[in-house]
């Protein structure tokens, strides 16, 4: 017996499972470099284009091109960690100055992606800009197979993150250098190749979640610097320095910005729906004033060890 959801449940399953890839990969990139990258939304824009290759230029379904979404979005990714940030940081760059070379390198990015879009609709005649891919999509039971494989693709990458943190050297190496860097490289690590591995993999990370957003979102080339602030909330939510809470602010901000917003419009009308993105930020404000460490930093003992004894 197949499980049918409504349309709109449907919509936050797979916005929330994509926007868990893209804080992922967000917050893997600040735990190493504790710079926040701006240019993160980009990199997803990437693999939206891909799709957009693949299927109107190659005549293929975009699923074939993963690898090419998630290599080409890596690569983005490691460029900028290699070839500015890191030299920067040597420099004795501050964060901040950091952090403006993203948005800096964010701004590239953006010119590249219209360059791309411009070159696609005049030399192929493809329409570049505000499309959608909603028909290269496979259909199951006539529901769209991205409603599968987003929570599916989230799912292998939850349990993949995990047995590399905990089951291999590398990922205890890792550990290590994010926790204290200095007594890694003491101790033989090399953490700038431990870095360098792992802006590739948060930028591959958001090339497939773009890649998959061109299936059931309209692609633009400015779809990620839309996302950015929903991005940006659920990685703090799930708390900026914990891989696993970024798991559950995706999911927890996901949910409540498409549930929010169909709510709201029922309530007060679809006018509000394009005020979409003030529910993320609402979320964004009340957590850094409540619990700026984010969701992974509560003590959930002592908070059920209070209850126990009736402090609540």
């Amino acid at each position: 017996m197949v499980v049918v959801f409504p349309p709109i449940v449907r919509e936050a399953i797979i916005f929330s499972s994509l926007l868990t890839l893209l804080s992922t990969g967000l917050t893997l990139t600040y735990m190493t470099s504790r710079v926040p990258n701006f240019a993160h939304g980009s990199f997803a824009t990437i693999g939206t284009y891909v799709s957009l290759v693949a299927f109107r230029l190659f005549s293929l379904s975009p699923y074939q091109f993963i690898p090419v979404a998630f290599v080409l979005a890596g690569v983005v990714s490691f460029i900028l960690y290699k070839a500015i940030l890191r030299p920067l940081a040597r420099k004795g760059a501050s964060t901040i100055l950091l952090m403006i070379a993203t948005i800096a390198y964010d701004m590239l990015l953006i010119a590249a992606l219209n360059i791309t879009a411009d070159f696609l609709s005049r030399n192929y005649k493809v329409t570049s800009r505000y499309f959608s891919l909603k028909s290269a999509d496979i259909r199951i039971e006539n529901i769209p197979m991205v409603f599968y494989a987003a929570p599916l693709v989230t799912a292998i990458v939850i349990v993949a993150l995990y047995l590399l943190l905990t089951r291999t050297k590398f990922g205890v190496a890792m550990r290590a250098a994010i926790e204290n860097p200095s007594l890694a490289g003491v101790v033989g690590i090399n953490v700038d190749l431990v870095y360098s591995v792992s802006w590739f993999l948060a930028g591959g990370l958001a090339g497939v979640a773009g890649l998959l957003m061109a299936l059931w979102f309209i692609g633009n080339p400015d779809l990620g610097t839309i996302l950015l602030i929903s991005i940006f909330t659920a990685s703090i939510v799930g708390g900026l320095m914990n891989i696993y809470g970024a798991f559950l602010g995706g999911f927890l901000v996901g949910f409540a910005e498409v549930l929010g917003t169909a709510n709201l419009a029922r309530a007060v009308g679809v006018w509000i729906v394009p005020y979409r993105p003030v529910i993320p930020l609402l979320i964004l404000v009340i957590t850094l004033l409540t619990i700026p460490g984010g969701i992974s930093s509560i003590k959930f003992e002592r908070f059920i060890g209070r209850v126990r004894k009736g402090g609540f």
